[in-house]
């Protein structure tokens, strides 16, 4: 693939995201340039020319020096306010498309087969999010923006030196744009396989010092914590080659760029020199360009680490750029028309790729307001998949879905590291501090809450660390809780809680549960008791259907887990 196709959709995310903030910040880096430019050679005019007129005083009376000065102070403060807004409009509008992409990423890792993928590998993840999407800051803050400002630097130092002496300029001009954009295209050619071996070396270290931390006691067991050891010192040695490597070619590149600079000096040196010297131009003309001459070169020198970047920028745009060329996954469910109706679905069908068969099939439900339904079966006869396609997480490949809103509990308890306030707050953004303590109340975690110096602006760790297992599971119930949504969907909601904790979770769903639609996907007695009609699947399909007051219901009920 080539270089220009694989920056195209990440190209294309920084267009659509904040267009006017790139253009400005752009235009704005362009006129810091400019500025200091016009500045040094202004002042450089200025200088020499108040020293020859002060030579008598005739000319001394007559030379203006509040114009030139004036003009010398705005170009400062205009230096200053422009980079200061360069800064602000450049790394905002950087900072917003990048936490843009982080969305985008999230929502096609979404996809099941996506996030199938991440889960046996989960450092990939980590990474994406972290390392390439990092990296991808360079795009705009060092290689466009700089090539922007010094192209245009270029050009305006070669038109400035026109009106010295049209050949002067043009070829200053050229030697410019091919000197100043061509040494950094060199070194970045250079550096881009070295780029991208110090990235794999960056990764494998980290994913290495990972496994050290996680796997310790697994690798001392098994007598391979030397072994490892061993392997993370020979990657950082890879990465302290890639790093010296890369080091040598930045410095390469500016010492080419010095070499340009002093040749350019030297030339325009010698040709107003000669100018001169022919009576074609003044002494503060020839500051004037010797000192254009000087700075023209400056805006250059920032391309530099964005060349050596660009191998890295290139390979974390070809991991992301695909996944951001791909549609998202899309809702596909429809809303409920009928007023008594919680959710209907008709003749569904839910097939992954690479399965032999569908999950569900010919899957058709409906379930009226306020009634509470447990879905049994054998393990792999489709509940939880049931329920992943009322939440709106799996659509459909024919027949259709049509539901309210829905709050899901799942197996898993998934906190933050962040506060309490914090995790409730990813339920429901606007629930102030009333409805987060009446929802942990409910969830039977209110005494403990109060309890705490800090309250609900205590910190969790990574996971829930610092909460036992049901004290975890209940701030998962006071989140549901917290979701304003007419139905709700539980998947073994006291999994992994001992049996106390189960009972009491159960009859606080239960007592919550009175105006709402509950779907249980339970093979546990104590679970289903708040249910009032039983499905059972088996093989993906609907195998019985039965409510509370039919003669199979007892038949179901038995066939369960005992409590």
């Amino acid at each position: 693939m080539s270089t220009l196709a694989q920056l195209r959709p990440v190209a294309a995310l920084f267009f659509r995201g904040n267009r006017r903030n790139l253009l400005f910040g752009a235009a704005l880096s362009l006129t810091t340039a400019l500025a200091g430019i016009a500045l040094l050679g202004l002042s450089g005019w200025f200088i020499t020319a108040t020293a020859i007129a002060g030579a008598s005083i005739v000319t001394a009376l007559a030379f203006d020096v509040f114009m030139p000065s004036a003009g010398i102070r705005l170009l400062a403060i205009g230096r200053t306010a422009s980079r200061y807004g360069e800064r602000l409009a450049t790394h905002d509008a950087t900072l917003r498309v990048l936490a843009r992409l982080r969305e985008n990423l999230f929502r096609g890792w979404a996809t099941p087969d996506t996030a199938r993928n991440l889960s046996m590998q989960p450092s990939r993840l980590l990474f994406r999010l972290t390392m390439d999407v990092d990296a991808l800051d360079s795009l705009y803050l060092r290689l466009v923006v700089p090539v922007l400002a010094s192209a245009g630097a270029a050009v305006a130092v070669a038109v400035a030196l026109a009106f010295v002496q049209p050949a002067l300029g043009l070829v200053v001009g050229v030697v410019l744009l091919a000197g100043g954009l061509g040494i950094p295209l060199v070194a970045a050619i250079r550096a881009k396989s070295v780029a991208r071996r110090r990235a794999r070396a960056l990764e494998t270290l980290r994913s290495r010092a990972i496994d050290l931390v996680r796997g310790q006691v697994d690798l001392a067991m098994s007598n391979r914590l030397g072994a490892h050891l061993r392997l993370m010192a020979a990657t950082d040695q890879s990465l302290a080659t890639a790093d010296r490597e890369l080091n040598r070619i930045e410095s390469d590149a500016g010492l080419g760029l010095g070499i340009l600079g002093a040749a350019i000096l030297a030339s325009v040196l010698v040709a107003v020199a000669f100018l001169a010297e022919r009576g074609t131009i003044g002494a503060p003309v020839a500051t004037f360009a010797v000192l254009l001459a000087l700075a023209a070169l400056e805006p250059f020198g920032a391309l530099r680490r964005g060349a050596i970047e660009f191998g890295r920028t290139l390979l974390a745009a070809q991991r992301l750029g695909p996944r951001l060329a791909e549609p998202p996954h899309t809702d596909k469910r429809e809303s409920v028309e009928d007023d008594d109706l919680a959710f209907r679905i008709d003749h569904a069908e839910v097939r992954l790729s690479g399965a032999s068969r569908p999950i569900l099939q010919n899957v058709s439900l409906k379930a009226a307001l306020g009634e509470h339904i447990a879905i049994i079966g054998p393990s792999g006869a489709g509940k939880s998949t049931l329920l992943s396609l009322l939440a709106g997480e799996l659509s459909p490949a024919c027949g259709k879905v049509a539901t309210r809103k829905v709050g899901l509990l799942t197996q898993r308890t998934e906190l933050f590291r962040d506060s309490l306030r914090g995790n409730l707050l990813t339920a429901n953004p606007s629930a102030n501090d009333t409805m987060m303590l009446d929802a942990l109340n409910s969830a039977g975690l209110g005494s403990l809450v109060t309890s705490l110096p800090r309250g609900l602006d205590t910190m969790l760790g990574e996971g829930g660390t610092g909460l036992s297992g049901g004290q975890a599971r209940r701030l998962a119930l006071a989140r549901l809780f917290l979701r304003d949504a007419p139905i709700w969907l539980l998947d073994e909601p006291t999994e992994g809680v001992d049996g106390d904790t189960a009972r009491d979770v159960i009859e606080r769903i239960g007592a919550r549960a009175a105006e709402r639609t509950v779907v249980i996907a339970t093979h546990i007695r104590r679970e289903a008791e708040i249910a009032n009609r039983f499905i059972e699947l088996k093989a993906g399909r609907v195998e019985a259907d039965r409510k509370q007051d039919s003669v199979e219901y007892g038949v179901l009920v038995n066939r369960l887990r005992p409590n």
